[in-house]
């Protein structure tokens, strides 16, 4: 597995590259968010760890201009810790947000969580192309299509959270059901990252997000993609 880590504070890039080769991962690096654009397009890294605070082009727009063309896993680092940081983290594509400083094994767990889903989800079992009312899933290519003719893009948690989703039909999800299914972890705060996903799922497969048909809250309790 190679990891790409973006950073521009040369002893944070360090200590994060050598945790990671500890590991056994191959390690490439970048200072800034150019180079790492450029080096995303030239390498195609299976993973992307990202601070968030950088000059110039920042992780937030780097994980942007990243989203328009690539499904790469992307964990976003940021010393600003607060809830909306880690939301808008979340809604320009990023996979997973962990605040700095963290914990080295905390970094480790969620890079091992990233790659077993990741692995899970290109297993045979999970290229079938799944169709549940006007929904048809393509786990290959990481859309949907809808019968309207509409073909949605999604970064790959928002494919597994809907793909669970639609796998479980008419049955309620719950947030930790959620959690294990897709991030592979159990994480403090996390239902409201959940809450993130599916709000841009709703975004992108329900005619009215306000009034969902397809993708429903059962309050209190978790999701529910419902059977049409």
């Amino acid at each position: 597995m190679r990891v790409l880590i973006v950073d521009d504070d040369p002893p944070s890039r360090k200590m994060t590259a050598f945790l990671l080769q500890e590991e056994g991962y191959t390690v490439l690096t970048a200072e800034d968010g150019q180079q790492a654009l450029d080096m995303i397009d030239r390498e195609q890294p299976d993973l992307v760890i990202l601070d968030v605070m950088m000059p110039h082009v920042d992780g937030l727009e780097v994980c942007r201009r990243v989203r328009q063309h690539l499904n790469v896993p992307i964990i976003m680092l940021s010393a600003k810790g607060e809830t909306s940081d880690r939301v808008l983290g979340l809604e320009v594509g990023a996979d997973d947000y962990l605040p700095k400083p963290f914990e080295p094994t905390e970094l480790l767990a969620r890079v091992k969580a990233l790659k077993r889903r990741a692995e899970s989800f290109a297993s045979p079992a999970s290229q079938e192309r799944l169709t549940v009312g006007d929904v048809t899933l393509d786990a290959v290519a990481n859309r949907a299509s809808m019968t309207d003719g509409r073909v949605i893009e999604m970064t790959p948690i928002e494919f597994r959270l809907l793909y669970t989703l639609m796998r479980n039909a008419g049955r309620t999800m719950t947030h930790d059901m959620l959690l294990d299914a897709v991030w592979g972890y159990d994480y403090a705060g996390y239902s409201n990252q959940i809450a993130v996903y599916i709000r841009r799922l709703r975004a992108k497969i329900e005619e009215n997000p306000d009034n969902p048909v397809r993708l429903t809250t059962v309050r209190g309790v978790g999701y529910r993609f419902e059977k049409r």
